[in-house]
């Protein structure tokens, strides 16, 4: 037992070593594709208060995105391909490009069997520009991934959710600092794998579920209490629910709220 506490505290230690960065999740929007009013859900990581990972891009979320930070996302991970979640990559596809500066150097990190689906639903739109002679994916540097992927030293594990059809949605995780689930149903085998006691878990849930987001409902039945306490709501239906769910006892994100983050432990080489 002493053994088990001496290496918590190590393990602590670690991750919050003095002189170490301040992290952050910045919950740009936090609303299910029908709450415009709150938002399309997707946040930034933030590393001393500057932009590392913008997380989804849909309707609004750049426009929020560059209110909030003055220049592009350096980079871009995306769960899945609902419009919901990716409509506002054309537009963020528009501002590379002509940005000769920019151009090609937003990393968009996606999981090898998204490209094909956001080829059909983006990148296959004959005149990506009026003016012809460019390429959509040309406006990024695109990362195709399976386990997961390197960004500014730090290894982000990939995952598999329940939306829809199996493989065509994903979250991501930095361990010991946060996970974000994306679109997803109940999936406590998943998450207790990746998270620690410090990891804030981001995780899909409204009022009532449906065959492909999870409900409170689910949570309660499904996840144990440890589970329960790192958990940070979004994707629900309205205001009025947000206010249900955190009357269940639960951490419930708002749009534009931040949330402060345990420092992730160093990234092990073997992890790419």
């Amino acid at each position: 037992m002493k053994k088990a506490v001496a290496r918590k505290r190590s393990e602590k230690a670690v991750g919050e070593a003095p002189g170490t960065d301040v992290w952050s999740l910045h919950v740009l929007g936090a609303g299910a594709a029908s709450a415009i009013d709150l938002g399309a859900s997707g946040a930034v990581l933030e590393r001393d208060g500057r932009p590392l990972l913008l997380i989804d891009c849909g309707p609004g979320t750049l426009e929020h995105y560059l209110r909030s930070y003055g220049a592009l996302p350096p980079a871009v991970f995306i769960t899945h391909g609902h419009m919901d979640h990716v409509a506002g990559l054309e537009r963020l596809f528009h501002s590379a490009w002509f940005d000769r500066a920019r151009r090609g150097g937003v990393k968009l990190f996606l999981h090898a069997n998204l490209v094909p689906i956001l080829q059909a639903r983006l990148a296959d739109y004959p005149g990506a520009i009026a003016e012809g002679g460019a390429n959509f994916w040309e406006g990024f540097r695109l990362v195709a991934l399976s386990r997961g992927f390197w960004l500014e030293g730090c290894w982000f594990d990939v995952f598999a959710t329940r939306h829809h059809l199996p493989g065509t949605s994903f979250g991501v995780a930095l361990r010991g600092c946060f996970a974000w689930t994306g679109d997803t149903r109940p999936i406590p085998e998943v998450l207790s794998s990746l998270a620690d006691e410090h990891m804030l878990i981001a995780h899909d849930c409204a009022l009532a579920g449906n065959p492909s987001h999870t409900g409170v409902d689910d949570i309660e039945r499904e996840y144990p209490q440890a589970l329960r306490d790192q958990l940070l709501l979004y994707h629900y239906n309205s205001l009025a629910e947000a206010e249900a769910l955190r009357a269940r006892g639960f951490r419930v994100a708002a749009p534009d709220g931040r949330y402060p983050l345990h420092a992730p432990y160093p990234a092990r080489a073997e992890a790419g």
